[in-house]
């Protein structure tokens, strides 16, 4: 480091990717894995909402369309506000705000069962027998989240037609585990009972404060600690209880987000994220298309377009937007074939993802496809270059490594590297 750049400066600089410009002899990859550089990236709170379209969204009906082509359908490609850049005419408002976004049109990740495929996707690598990975969010619970924080590492809001996806910590730990919401928007057993007033209720708080800072100051320990830290962890998820409340937004912004539980729920998100809860993941189900393929895709398109485009803006009008990745993705696309019901079935060898926000360049339309949008031919991306990019996007270094036993794991799979050409 040179005499004349603070530490300060330093890490400021170094976290915003300026590093390299100080330190010549530093690569991107040991400024990441600096103790100091890493503390600075957690310490800029980087934020995850996954919107998760669970069944398999098209696409040739969201990113990719192939108008024209025997495969096409019956929609048009719109232009979008990046010259060049062309998405479903199904996604209009979020055509008119693709400055924000990368799209990644070029996904081969081979399977195309709805569990094993979910699974590769949330984990970025596919299962192993005597190990369970870590999800997405629970990595990044880990990774940026706080130990003194108050509120939850990773929150995960699924409907109730699509519940057998719950996310998993894995190795991790239940302490990076989901708080999982499919039948009520609102935690269950964290609000204060109405037989205990809010002044007992906060006086036994301070109460126990005080002994415990005594008892501590005479007998520290790890399980002592640990108790402390469980203690405190559950009074901030009972302080935040009100983050799950949409009530207490304007009706304004209510009513922006709409009435849907879609909606709602991208609403509870950003609540979430603004609080600094490091991971939240949206669920919109059921995209599994078999059947009357076009009719479906109107519907979910229309509710999708309606609330990513509200979801961005919120988000840049408060500040939240360039420390907060908004990724949608699913399981997998679907068939360029069109079936005799008029669907298209699962397909996972040539299929599309969007990032937006935090650590993306926006305006970018990644790989490409055929002209009937059945192969790969530029770019290929597997589900671990994808979790090594959003990893990268956020600051965090996915060649780092976790110890299970004596195997290092390391948090994108062997071999798999980010798509530099999306990230900002």
């Amino acid at each position: 480091m040179t005499p004349s750049v603070s530490r300060r400066r330093f890490l400021r600089l170094a976290a915003g990717g300026a590093g390299a410009g100080l330190v010549a002899d530093m690569s991107a990859v040991q400024m990441l894995r600096n103790p100091l550089i890493a503390s600075e990236l957690k310490r800029q709170d980087k934020r995850v909402i996954l919107l998760w379209l669970a069944g398999g969204a098209s696409q040739l009906e969201t990113w990719d369309p192939k108008p024209g082509a025997s495969t096409g359908g019956p929609f048009r490609a719109i232009p979008t506000n990046v010259p060049g850049i062309h998405i479903s005419e199904l996604l209009p408002q979020v055509a008119m705000r693709m400055q924000h976004t990368a799209i990644i049109r070029s996904l081969n990740t081979k399977i195309a069962d709805h569990g094993t495929a979910a699974a590769l996707m949330e984990c970025g690598r596919r299962n192993e027998p005597g190990v369970q990975f870590p999800d997405l969010g629970a990595v990044v619970a880990r990774e940026l989240g706080r130990l003194d924080s108050q509120v939850p590492d990773y929150v995960s809001l699924y409907t109730s037609t699509e519940g057998r996806r719950k996310g998993t910590s894995g190795f991790l730990g239940a302490r990076y585990a989901p708080m999982f919401l499919s039948d009520s928007m609102t935690p269950a057993n964290i609000e204060r009972l109405e037989s205990v007033s809010p002044d007992f209720h906060r006086d036994r708080a301070e109460l126990q404060k005080t002994l415990s800072k005594r008892f501590l100051a005479e007998s520290r320990s790890h399980s002592v600690d640990s108790h402390l830290s469980a203690y405190q962890r559950v009074q901030g998820l009972m302080a935040s209880a009100d983050l799950f409340d949409i009530e207490q937004e304007p009706e304004a912004v209510r009513d922006q987000y709409g009435p849907t539980q879609f909606g709602q729920q991208c609403l509870i998100a950003r609540r979430l994220v603004e609080a600094g809860v490091p991971f939240v993941k949206v669920a919109r189900a059921w995209w599994d298309s078999h059947g009357q393929n076009f009719e479906t895709h109107q519907e979910l398109c229309a509710d999708l377009d309606h609330c990513l485009s509200v979801l961005l803006d919120d988000l840049h009008d408060r500040g939240l937007l360039e420390r907060t990745l908004v990724i949608t993705l699913g399981e997998f696309g679907r068939t360029p074939s069109i079936n005799a019901s008029l669907g298209r079935d699962h397909f996972a060898s040539a299929w599309s993802c969007s990032l937006s926000g935090a650590g993306i360049r926006g305006g970018v339309a990644y790989g490409k496809t055929d002209d009937e949008g059945r192969t790969v031919i530029e770019g290929e991306a597997n589900a671990g270059d994808l979790f090594a990019t959003i990893l990268a996007a956020l600051g965090i270094d996915h060649e780092h490594e976790y110890m299970l036993g004596a195997r290092p794991i390391p948090l994108a799979d062997f071999g798999c590297t980010p798509i530099t050409d999306v990230l900002g």
